[in-house]
């Protein structure tokens, strides 16, 4: 339960006639606009325990990556 003022309430009841529906409804419609949509927590999988275990030695792996790929077919 909530409590209003009363012009608040009238304007309300002018509002939810006008658009032809209820002051709850009204009501239900302004707080959902204010309170913005339910954020979804994203589900966090676990990565694979093989990354990061192994390591090449080299810093240099993707300066030479252009050297590695194959010329485009014509």
């Amino acid at each position: 339960m909530i409590s209003l003022p009363e012009e608040l309430l009238r304007r309300l009841r002018v509002r939810a006639a006008e658009r032809g529906t209820s002051m709850a409804a009204l009501i239900r419609e302004a707080l959902e606009d204010e309170a913005g949509p339910i954020a979804q927590t994203p589900v966090r999988r676990p990565k694979p325990k093989s990354i990061g275990m192994f390591a090449s030695g080299r810093t240099d792996t993707a300066e030479g990556a252009s050297d590695l790929r194959p010329e485009p077919h014509a």
